[in-house]
């Protein structure tokens, strides 16, 4: 008797499934098939930002190497390309653009170029603030000192890894205003700093002493 209770009961189970499969079934296709395109786009994205990753990567070596070859224009051009694509290159490319227009004297074009750095509001802090150093340093020949003191301010403040290098330009600022106090004073604190690096503590004290004498 049990065998045939077991069995009328699994045709009712059966038959609860034919209609619950019937009612619901286009659904839970529909469901499934979402899953595995939502999973397939996934797996795909992930390729193609590896391969763009790649690629990228590979262009930044070639234009690294268009620069050692001494195809400098050339190598800006592509770390300028580069730049504007953006992902995970973008950023150094931007730096090795601005810092090749440096080197061959279109000083305009290179302070353009890191002032756009320092204008991406997404991108670390730091390196913004690299690029308002970097900037200040291609202006100081011609610039406005009080326009170079206050574009340095906020590196100058404690805790700013730039800081020591913002007061020295600060320092070189005040000189060119003929304040040689404010100068002095500037590069009494690097010397004396022992957070700041021993090359610039050693230049400050150097400056310094020819100050004060």
């Amino acid at each position: 008797m049990s065998d045939i209770f077991r069995e009328i009961d699994e045709e009712l189970r059966r038959d609860n499934l034919l209609k619950l499969w019937s009612r619901y079934g286009r659904y839970i296709i529909a469901v499934a098939v979402f899953a595995l395109v939502v999973a397939g786009g996934i797996v795909a994205w992930r390729d193609h930002q590896l391969s763009e990753r790649l690629a990228q990567s590979a262009r930044y070596a070639g234009a690294l190497t268009l620069a050692r070859d001494g195809k400098e224009a050339d190598a800006v051009k592509v770390f300028a390309a580069i730049g504007r694509e953006g992902g995970g290159y973008a950023i150094l490319a931007s730096f090795q653009q601005a810092a090749l227009l440096a080197k061959s004297g279109d000083r305009d074009a290179a302070v353009a170029a890191y002032d756009r750095i320092a204008a991406t509001s997404a991108l670390d802090p730091s390196l913004r603030g690299l690029a308002v150093l970097l900037s200040v340093m291609q202006r100081m020949p011609e610039a406005d000192p009080h326009d170079t003191i206050d574009r340095l301010a906020p590196l100058t403040a404690s805790g700013n890894p730039w800081r020591p290098s913002a007061i020295e330009l600060t320092a070189l600022a005040r000189l060119k205003l003929q304040d040689k106090s404010s100068a002095l004073d500037l590069f009494k604190s690097l010397a004396d700093d022992p957070a700041t690096p021993q090359s610039l503590r050693s230049r400050a004290a150097e400056m310094a002493a020819a100050l004060a004498s």
